[in-house]
């Protein structure tokens, strides 16, 4: 059976991270969060993946190759424009036979989800989680072990299992698609088609999301997903520990990095190649940071992505944060992450300011930003890539490139 992971979307809730880079391919826990995805259907016995590419595809193509590295074997077939969920799917017509599962490249789902998927034989399966507020979502109402319908936020939802995105279709599914029209927001729903078929006496089922699930549609999304994946990472080290550094809980440690003396680090922590850590540094639980990354003395790390390239030198703290490429922290650059009257953290998506629900959120700092010395960065801030910062400046929500 093959996989199909849609991957064509810019990710543009998630600027500035995805200013050079798609949003499948923003690291978690040090790897693009699309390659967790596909690791996991590897996990469930998939070896044939086709990868629905448009916004920088050459990114995901130079990474993942034909697959031959992982053992194995990729398609890429280009959306033209993104046109909705229908439209990306359909684009998989002529590369798929017999059933397929769909999958996007944006969400962590179990191996053990995707083997429940793969056993299924209906004409079309829908994923569906149980949540606490389903007039939020796509929900569907079933008749028994059917779906029956599916409704679009409804105000008196019949159930409360949201459409999780995830799918089993057997190719018939592009007739339907062929035949469905746009929705009201301009797209080709996916949901459409699956109605289509429900009401054409079609055997469309579910499949409950029993196991951990998370759907990256935000910047800080990307922490949970983190603290998620990092709680099963190995205590390995590949390069040196210094005698006097402290290692607790379970630390990875890649190729050519040197934890220097005194510092102290709080697993679990992922550390990536040829990094400089320490000396006399404190690195918090769910940190990770990507490879040719320096860590000074005298700095507090906590919760964190920090991505390549980037050096947080001396006398800085970080909390909370996803920090971008080749990014250059000067001396004393403070971050808060906390409100003091304890309320949620706003940030900033596509220009409007949002709750993100999160009690404690730093910066979201896109590729190559510089801070000047003694720079303070207000909880919630989203920093442009290629954007920098006077010595003593303070800042808050959003900072645009110079």
């Amino acid at each position: 059976m093959k996989v199909v992971i849609l991957a064509a979307g810019e990710g543009t809730r998630m600027r500035p991270l995805t200013a050079s880079k798609p949003k499948v391919m923003l690291p978690i826990a040090n790897k693009p969060m699309m390659e967790h995805t596909i690791n996991a259907a590897i996990e469930a016995g998939v070896k044939e993946f086709l990868i629905v590419t448009g916004y920088r595809e050459d990114a995901i193509k130079d990474y993942f190759k034909d697959g031959s590295h992982l053992g194995i074997s990729v398609e890429y077939v280009r959306q033209e424009e993104q046109l909705g969920t229908a439209n990306a799917i359909g684009c998989a017509k002529g590369f798929v036979n017999g059933h397929f599962i769909v999958l996007n490249g944006d969400m962590l789902v179990s191996t053990e989800h995707i083997a429940h998927l793969v056993s299924r034989t209906e004409d079309a399966i829908i994923s569906v989680k149980k949540v606490e507020n389903p007039s939020q979502f796509g929900v569907i109402e079933t008749d028994e072990d059917k779906v029956t319908r599916i409704i679009e936020k409804p105000k008196n939802p019949p159930t409360n299992l949201a459409n999780a995105g995830i799918y089993l279709f057997h190719e018939a599914i592009f007739d339907y698609i062929d035949k469905t029209g746009k929705s009201s927001r301009g797209e080709y729903e996916i949901t459409d088609s699956l109605q289509m078929m429900i009401d054409d006496g079609l055997n469309v089922g579910y499949e409950l999301l029993e196991t951990e699930w998370i759907d990256i549609g935000r910047p800080w999304d990307i922490l949970d997903a983190n603290k998620v994946l990092l709680e099963n990472i190995d205590n390995t080290c590949e390069g040196t520990v210094e005698p006097y550094a402290t290692l607790h809980g379970n630390v990875k440690v890649g190729k050519n990095t040197i934890i220097r003396n005194g510092a102290y680090i709080m697993g679990p922590v992922i550390i990536g190649d040829d990094c400089d850590i320490g000396p006399n540094c404190f690195i918090r639980a769910s940190t990770a940071i990507g490879n040719d990354v320096r860590i000074g003395n005298a700095v507090e790390i906590k919760n964190t992505v920090i991505m390549d390239g980037t050096n947080v030198g001396h006398l800085s703290y970080v909390g909370d944060s996803v920090i971008g490429t080749n990014c250059n922290f000067g001396a004393g650059t403070k971050v808060a992450n906390l409100r003091h009257d304890n309320k949620n953290v706003k940030s900033v998506i596509k220009g409007e300011v949002v709750d993100t629900g999160r009690r404690k959120l730093g910066v979201i700092m896109g590729d190559d930003v510089h801070t000047g010395i003694n720079s303070s960065i207000n909880i919630g801030t989203v920093m442009e890539a290629g954007s920098s910062t006077m010595p003593g400046e303070v800042l808050m929500y959003r900072r645009k490139t110079n």
